[in-house]
C-alpha cells in the first residue's frame, strides 16, 4: 500500500504546527492559560471553535479557543490538568513549543446574534469557550442588544477570568457569578447557576443563548430558558466528546448521526438535547 504523501490535504490537516508560547498564566488551581502568536495559522478561529493540541512526546487533545486573534493579536487556550496530555500543557513556559492543528468544528455564530439581546451560561471550565463571545460582543457593543453573562464554579478560587471581570462590567455587561460554597470575603451568589438565572430580565423571543459546561448544568439551564420563553433553536450547547482527529475521520466522537469534531461542538439545544440523552462511554 502507498503511503500517502503530506501534498493530500487528508493528510495535512492530520500534521500539526508547531507554535512558540507568548505568555502563559494561572487561572485557578489546575487550570493555565497560555497564548500562541498563532500568524502561520491559515485562518484564524471562530468563537467556539476548537484546536487539537499536542504536547511533544506525550500527546494531543481537543482544547477549545478561549482567546481569537481579533482579541489581541494572540490564540489563547484555557486547559485544566486531568491527564498526561493536560498537564504537559499546563506544564508550558514562554518560548515552549506546542503542535497546532485547527481551528476545527462549528462555532457559537455570534453573527447570527448580531441585534438580539446575549445571554452567556459557563460552568467551570465552560466559560473558556465562552469568553470569545464576551470579547466580541464587547467589542461591537451596538451591534448587539444586553449582553448578560452568568458564571458558575465549586468556589470563589476556581472562577475564571477573575480579573477580566471588573472590565466586562464597565464596558456594559452584566455579570452574575455563583459558587457551590462561598469563603471568606465573597459577597456575590452562592448556589447554582439556574439559580442566579432567574435574577436575570429574559426577553425570551429576542434573546439567543450559548451555554458551555457539565452536561446535567447544561440542561438545567436549557430548561430554564426554555421557561422564560427562549426557543430551543436559540439555545446553544457545546458538546464535549471524544474527539481524536478533529475531522471526522476516526468516529471516536460520533453520536446518533453526528460526529462532534465537524457537526459541532456547537449544536442548538432542539438538536442537542435529544444527543445528550445518550451517556459517552
Amino acid at each position: 500500500m502507498a503511503i500517502p504523501s503530506t501534498a493530500d490535504p487528508r493528510v495535512a490537516a492530520l500534521l500539526p504546527l508547531s507554535q512558540r508560547v507568548v505568555w502563559r498564566r494561572d487561572e485557578a488551581p489546575g487550570v493555565v492559560s497560555f497564548a500562541l502568536d498563532g500568524d502561520a495559522l491559515e485562518r484564524p478561529p471562530q468563537p467556539g471553535q476548537f484546536d487539537m493540541l499536542y504536547a511533544f512526546a506525550v500527546g494531543e487533545i481537543p482544547v477549545s479557543v478561549s482567546g481569537t486573534p481579533d482579541d489581541g493579536g494572540l490564540l489563547v487556550h484555557t486547559v485544566r490538568d486531568v491527564g498526561a496530555v493536560s498537564r504537559a500543557l499546563c506544564a508550558l513556559h514562554r518560548g515552549d513549543a506546542v503542535g497546532v492543528r485547527g481551528p476545527y468544528g462549528v462555532g457559537w455564530d455570534v453573527e447570527g446574534a448580531r441585534g438580539q439581546d446575549v445571554v452567556v451560561v459557563g460552568g467551570g471550565i465552560g466559560l473558556a469557550p465562552l469568553r470569545p463571545v464576551i470579547l466580541q460582543v464587547l467589542r461591537r457593543r451596538a451591534e448587539f442588544g444586553r449582553l448578560c453573562v452568568v458564571v458558575g464554579a465549586r468556589t470563589p478560587q476556581d472562577l475564571l477570568f477573575g480579573a477580566e471581570v471588573p472590565a466586562w462590567r464597565l464596558d456594559g455587561a452584566e455579570v452574575r457569578r455563583t459558587v457551590d460554597r462561598g469563603s471568606t470575603g465573597w459577597d456575590e451568589g452562592v448556589g447554582v447557576v439556574t439559580q442566579e438565572l432567574g435574577r436575570v430580565a429574559v426577553d425570551g423571543p429576542h434573546t439567543v443563548a450559548m451555554i458551555c459546561g457539565p452536561e446535567v448544568m447544561m440542561r438545567a439551564t436549557a430548561t430554564a430558558l426554555l421557561d422564560r420563553g427562549v426557543a430551543a433553536s436559540r439555545i446553544r450547547v457545546s458538546l464535549e466528546r471524544n474527539m481524536q482527529c478533529g475531522v471526522g475521520l476516526c468516529g471516536h466522537c460520533q453520536v446518533g448521526p453526528y460526529l462532534v469534531c465537524r457537526d459541532g461542538p456547537v449544536l442548538s439545544w432542539d438538536v442537542a438535547e435529544p444527543l445528550l440523552r445518550v451517556r459517552e462511554l
